[in-house]
């Protein structure tokens, strides 16, 4: 046996080197998934990448842009895929559906189900499946079935399946999803519900979906039939400076009024609530999401926070509570010199800002004292023909074609 040192350089070596990182992160946490993402050569699947850049946890390689540079088709960064395929947790033998493509995914999944499992992968774009089909054939995966479709209608000639992955960010579920899936067979999406995308474990239970738990994620948008994306409208749109609202899909706002809100003086309230400043707040934004009734997330710009428009920098988005001609969003301050805790407050604008940054804080505190630490968030998917009395009692979000329950353990009707 050759026990010569890799090269710290080396394919193997950042293998080794990134299994190793996502153990310590937590996103790999069974033998299984550090087995293949230890064996299965990231840098075949990424050829535009350096190779550095193919091993970076926390990197994904964008493989195709649309006209205006926006990215439409990427390989996912391992930590993602490492924790999607956790949450999957594909067993030998299982026939999965991929719903977008890029090859290094489903190469994973081909080894957790083995020879006698199969997966399908599907895009709408066919340079990806293209690339995709190529890239697999090339580093020896050639059972993976590649399909150019549409990934709402799912591939019903190859179904049932036990599990569904789907790789980019989804509005909602498409019925033909439910409708080819095992009775227990699981999805896992990055679900878009009230503006907020996590990576839902969803199960099936008869004609519906339960959830089993749920991550951070952000993806490129699903296109095809099922696309619907954000808004993003700009309250203040000088360049560098620039604020905005991403509004979910059919959410209306006055623009103007909100505008002329922004140049208004802000009121602060504060809520005695307390973080740490590497301590994860992803529930306190999706409590907020599912408390607050005109839900919307402020985005800025820092040249805007620099020049004081807002308290708080964010592409993404800070959790905002709308309400006609005023609005309120969700800001934080220092409580130690050395900047290690953070108090959560919001800052209104508007003529009733004191009522919005109330509101607001008051559904933080609400957070901290019947959920902080919780096991979060319960969401069941619904057909959208549910009547109401068949739902579980909480937020509802009607979609397309499901209707979507966010409930919270100890929460009331």
């Amino acid at each position: 046996m050759n026990t010569a040192p890799l090269d710290s350089d080396s394919p193997q070596a950042l293998r080794a080197g990134l299994v190793k990182q996502l153990r310590d992160q937590g996103a790999i946490r069974t033998d299984r998934v550090a087995d293949v993402m230890g064996l299965v050569p990231r840098e075949l699947f990424a050829p535009e990448a350096q190779l550095a850049d193919a091993y970076d946890p926390q990197r994904a390689v964008v493989t195709k842009r649309d006209k205006d540079g926006l990215a439409i088709s990427s390989v996912s960064a391992a930590n993602v895929q490492a924790f999607m395929l956790e949450q999957a947790n594909p067993q030998p033998g299982e026939k999965v559906l991929e719903i977008g493509s890029g090859g290094m995914n489903a190469a994973y999944l081909a080894e957790l189900v083995g020879s006698d499992g199969a997966v399908t992968s599907i895009d709408i774009d066919p340079e990806v499946t293209d690339r995709a089909r190529r890239l697999l054939a090339e580093s020896g995966y050639e059972r993976v079935h590649v399909v150019t479709t549409d990934g709402e209608f799912g591939v019903p000639d190859r179904a049932p399946f036990d599990l569904i992955e789907v790789t980019v960010g989804a509005p909602d579920i498409p019925p033909a999803w439910l409708e080819q899936l095992t009775p227990g067979g699981r999805i896992v999406v990055p679900l878009r519900v009230r503006g907020l995308m996590r990576s839902f474990v969803l199960v099936r239970e008869g004609d519906h979906l339960v959830s089993r738990g749920y991550e951070l994620c952000g993806f490129v948008p699903m296109q095809g039939a099922g696309e619907q994306r954000e808004r993003l409208v700009l309250l203040h749109d000088v360049p560098n400076e620039e604020v905005g609202l991403r509004l979910d899909n059919g959410d209306q706002v006055d623009v103007e009024a909100l505008r002329a809100a922004l140049a208004s003086p802000r009121y602060e309230v504060w809520s005695g609530v307390t973080v740490g400043g590497e301590e994860p707040i992803d529930d306190l934004d999706l409590w907020l999401a599912t408390a607050l009734d005109g839900h919307a997330r402020l985005t800025a710009t820092v040249g805007a926070r620099d020049k004081g428009l807002v308290a708080s920098a964010s592409p993404l988005g800070l959790a905002t509570l709308v309400a006609g001609s005023t609005f309120a969003y969700r800001t934080v301050r220092a409580v130690d010199e050395s900047r290690t805790r953070f108090e959560l407050g919001a800052f209104g604008h508007g003529p009733a800002a004191a009522a919005a940054a109330a509101g607001l804080v008051k559904e933080i505190r609400t957070w901290d004292q019947d959920h902080r630490g919780g096991p979060g968030a319960r969401i069941e998917v619904h057909p959208a023909s549910t009547p109401d009395d068949r739902l579980p009692a909480g937020r509802v979000v009607d979609k397309t074609h499901t209707r979507i329950s966010i409930s919270w353990p100890g929460q009331q009707p």
